[in-house]
């Protein structure tokens, strides 16, 4: 459902701060508070808007190391199954199914290197997994959400 350029402009505003009140976003984008409102629980309802958050900067939480897992799977594992697995492991950030060599890319966050190395070892051991690669970050230099619609 793509968004028209008001409701692209509110999606902004509330991805730079959810927390603002509707009366400041409808200053900025020319409406009232009340159809601000309106239009936010219409984009809720829609399953365009899937929340609303904090942004939290891992080390505060304890989590100091990051980095990315290729998972290479053994034949006739499905998605699901990854999904299934993957979503039971608190040090997963993220999952996703890639093109490419690997069947699968995880975000992981650790308190050392030593806890990654763990978590690493964990997964590696998972039936269905054939191998994996791993990569560090070192410094992480963009992080955002996406509140706007892709430029070509």
């Amino acid at each position: 459902m793509p968004l028209n350029d008001l409701d692209q402009r509110i999606v902004h505003a509330l991805a730079e701060d959810a927390r603002r009140t509707y009366a400041d976003i409808g200053a900025e984008v020319g409406l009232s508070a009340p159809a601000v409102k309106r239009r936010v629980d219409r984009l809720r309802a829609e399953g365009a808007l899937t929340g609303f958050t904090v942004r939290v900067d891992p080390a505060a939480l304890g989590w100091r190391t990051e980095g990315f897992i290729e998972v290479y799977c053994r034949s006739r594992t499905s998605p699901e199954d990854l999904e299934r697995v993957l979503s039971g492991y608190p040090e997963v950030a993220s999952a996703s199914t890639v093109t490419g060599e690997a069947d699968a890319l995880v975000q992981v966050f650790a308190s050392d290197m030593r806890h990654f190395e763990r978590v690493l070892e964990r997964i590696a051991g998972e039936p269905f997994v054939e191998r994996t690669k791993s990569v560090l970050v070192l410094s992480p230099l963009v992080r955002r959400s996406l509140a706007g619609p892709p430029r070509e």
